[in-house]
């Protein structure tokens, strides 16, 4: 019986499955006239093929979907870390990073230059306004930054109320340019709804040398910007060399303050407060000094803010404290003192913020047995009026314990008559400022008169202090001015001589 031959189409579909198996899902084969059971093969085959296509085809797609979802999550997540939330400027991070691209271009290009900003009292907005204000005010600064500076420049938010320019191959005059026209953009009055607030800047300037890393720049920059605050607001200063010897110094004496405060190197002065009708001394004004082993006598306008800086100053108003109602506890024993002499403290602003204030001054008054009417306790403006809830609940304590308020330095900020009606204080410190120009018939001696008649409309009592003539003296006594202090009267004392004058019960001089 003849042999049959082999179905050329098996060996076709052998090969086709081999294809498929190995990818190749485009794999077709035509179907033969016979229409018999291969062909149905086939035609199934073809079915499983295209299917399979479509499936890998659907597969593909996912894949490059997702892919190109992830690229643009990293992106995003990119963006966000390079991006502040507040302000949608570049952050820190993203200012270092473009800082460090200018640094590496090619020898030749000039220099970038930073240029670091402060806001000046910012911190008064929050405590006045609120945070979310102070975010709208955050917001405002970003926008009129961006408007300041050119379009090759980048303006990042480094934190808090701090930004920051880079201007690409700069030049000291093209950074100070810019500097000043930022400056001048934030001079401008800030409204937003109801908040109307002025957010000036203290600014330093850094062109960078040859060489130098980013973080650097940024730190010169900020040495800067800190020498301008110290100068005054709205100030820009240039970085220069001896800038970070004397922010060296400052960070090493206040290292050494805490220590200054347990090792006995702080002493007390007292300031005479006189009765401006016969000379009498009313009370004494408590002044802290510091005696350094090394450095000598550094004055308090250097290490005050250094204690608040560092977080020290409640420890340092406390050994104040402490220290000025123990010797006052020794007068009123040795010495006949009047009545109503008073011992006159001065109280941070953070000190206000402390939960326990009022139950260390009620100690304190209870151990030395002082009435708490003897105790004086004397606090700016700023710190009265811009005080949230603890600030007021220490107040109102310490009124009902018996202790007075002073508000210190009034004139040199609001000045109002509905704060002073409001506020838990009895008397009021006039700033020395506005007796510098103090003469008969001036618009300056018209300025005092309201004040003194604003502060006695409130019910209180005024005390001016800086009073270093008698033509001062004289003046103040026609306005019918009772206390005064100043250099007329006496400087600052050392306790053993505080000691000799109270105990002598000598009128301090009212004639020239």
């Amino acid at each position: 019986m003849p042999r049959k031959e082999a179905d050329p189409r098996l060996a076709m579909l052998v090969d086709g499955i081999v294809r498929l198996s190995r990818g190749d899902l485009s794999s077709r084969m035509e179907p033969s006239a016979a229409r018999d059971d291969v062909d149905a093969v086939i035609t199934g085959f073809n079915l499983l093929a295209e299917e399979l296509e479509l499936v890998h085809r659907d597969f593909e797609e996912r894949v490059e979907n997702r892919t190109a979802m992830l690229h643009q999550a990293h992106l995003d997540m990119r963006t966000m870390a390079m991006t502040d939330a507040l302000t949608g400027l570049d952050n820190r991070s993203a200012l270092l990073g473009k800082l460090q691209e200018q640094l590496e271009t090619e020898e030749g290009t000039p220099p970038p230059a930073i240029i670091l900003l402060d806001l000046d009292s910012f911190k008064d907005v929050n405590d006045s306004f609120g945070h979310d204000a102070g975010d709208r005010v955050l917001q405002e600064v970003a926008r009129r930054l961006l408007g300041a500076v050119r379009d090759t420049d980048t303006v990042a938010r480094l934190g808090g109320d701090e930004f920051a320019i880079l201007v690409p191959e700069a030049t000291l005059e093209i950074a100070l340019r810019i500097a000043n026209r930022a400056l001048a953009a934030l001079g401008d009055r800030i409204t937003l709804a109801e908040l109307h607030v002025f957010s000036r800047a203290s600014i330093g300037v850094r062109l960078a040398d040859p060489r130098q890393e980013a973080e650097s720049i940024l730190l010169d920059a900020d040495t800067a910007m800190y020498a301008a605050k110290r100068e005054g607001r709205s100030t820009i200063k240039v970085f220069e060399p001896v800038m970070l010897y004397q922010r060296q110094l400052r960070s090493q004496i206040a290292s050494e303050l805490r220590d200054a405060i347990s090792t006995n190197q702080l002493s007390l002065n007292y300031q005479p407060v006189v009765d401006l009708r016969d000379g009498r001394v009313l009370g004494l004004e408590v002044l802290v000094r510091w005696n350094h082993p090394t450095r000598g006598f550094i004055m308090p306008d250097e290490f005050i803010p250094l204690a608040e800086e560092i977080g020290a100053v409640v420890e340092l108003d406390r050994w104040v404290m402490a220290a000025a109602i123990r010797q006052y506890s020794l007068w009123r024993t040795e010495l006949q003192l009047d009545d109503d002499f008073q011992l006159r403290l001065n109280l941070s602003a953070v000190e206000l913020q402390q939960l326990d204030l009022v139950d260390y001054v009620r100690g304190l008054l209870r151990r030395f047995d002082i009435p708490p009417a003897a105790l004086v306790l004397e606090i700016t403006e700023t710190a009265l009026v811009t005080g949230g809830e603890v600030e007021t609940y220490s107040l109102l304590s310490l009124k009902q314990l018996g202790v007075c308020i002073e508000i210190d330095d009034f004139g040199t900020g609001y000045s109002s008559i509905s704060y002073l009606r409001k506020l838990p204080v009895s008397m009021v410190k006039v700033d020395r400022s506005l007796l510098n120009e103090l003469s008969t018939g001036s618009i300056q001696f018209d300025f005092i008169s309201a004040i003194l008649q604003l502060i006695r409309a409130a019910g209180l009592e005024a005390v001016f202090e800086g009073i270093e003539t008698y033509d001062q003296v004289q003046k103040l006594q026609e306005m019918g001015c009772i206390g005064g202090q100043g250099y007329y009267f006496s400087r600052p004392l050392p306790v053993e001589e505080t000691t000799a004058l109270l105990r002598s019960a000598a009128t301090l001089p009212l004639a020239s």
